[in-house]
């Protein structure tokens, strides 16, 4: 794998078990899932507004 890097998630617990499910249902690594949701998932979140577009002009 090109550039990988280790990280810890925290998660919900119950958000947990319905990835792991899907893990099961699937033959899926967690890593492939959330691989897969952040493909899908990208375009929307990339429309949410940032953090400093809600400071005032002189702050930003």
């Amino acid at each position: 794998m090109r550039g990988t890097k280790k990280r810890s998630v925290y998660l919900p617990q119950d958000m947990l078990a319905e990835i792991e499910h899907e893990m099961a249902r699937q033959e899926r690594t967690l890593s492939w899932l959330i691989q897969q949701a952040w493909r899908i998932a990208a375009p929307t979140i990339r429309s949410f507004p940032g953090v400093a577009d809600h400071l005032p002009e002189r702050l930003s």
